[in-house]
């Protein structure tokens, strides 16, 4: 081969091989643009998913859960508002019933003293009757005969009742006999359940 055809050959096989280079490149740089799209719409694709779903047939975006959020806290405001209205009810319960407590002891007390005097003055009538009727007993059976005629026949006939009996019985006799039967059934009905008419 001369040096003139070995020129011609290494030329050519430059040129080849520059020409392989060079679109070797281009399709490199086409392959990073198209991987550089395509990742730049996955990202816009993966945005727009994460911005607007649907749930249900729903959208479901940011200002939906901003919507639900919002419903959320005005639903937890109400229920705290509640509970402070039911805590103070309560409250007022119990000081109530604390009164009211109060109160039932006051009267209990109350009650308690009003029974422990009306039993003295219970009591204090009953010696009161008995002295009388004593006193009736010392007395002549014409003079008290005389003050029981005067007397309604239901006094006459408790105090003939307190009375020893021969004393009571000495004063009947001197009763008139219409006063004596009256007040002697009185006697008889205030007795009664001690007697067995069957």
């Amino acid at each position: 081969m001369s040096i003139l055809n070995r020129k011609k050959h290494y030329s050519s096989s430059l040129g080849a091989l520059a020409t392989i280079l060079i679109v070797s490149g281009i399709v490199r740089s086409s392959e990073q643009q198209f991987f550089a799209f395509a990742q730049d719409a996955d990202i816009s694709n993966l945005a727009a998913s994460s911005s607007t779903t649907e749930i249900i047939g729903i959208p479901f975006n940011s200002e939906a859960i901003e919507t639900i959020l919002a419903a959320f806290e005005v639903r937890e405001a109400d229920l705290l508002e509640r509970e402070a209205e039911l805590r103070i009810l309560k409250d007022d319960l119990s000081q109530s019933e604390l009164r009211i407590s109060e109160k039932i002891s006051e009267l209990t007390i109350i009650e308690q003293k009003l029974a422990s005097t009306l039993a003295l003055a219970d009591t204090a009538a009953e010696n009161d009757l008995a002295r009388l009727a004593t006193v009736y007993e010392n007395m002549k059976p014409k003079d008290t005969a005389a003050l029981f005629s005067e007397m309604a026949p239901g006094f006459a006939a408790g105090f003939l009742g307190l009375m020893q009996a021969e004393a009571a019985a000495a004063v009947m006799t001197e009763l008139e006999p219409e006063n004596a039967h009256t007040i002697s059934v009185m006697l008889a009905g205030r007795n009664a359940n001690a007697f067995n008419f069957e």
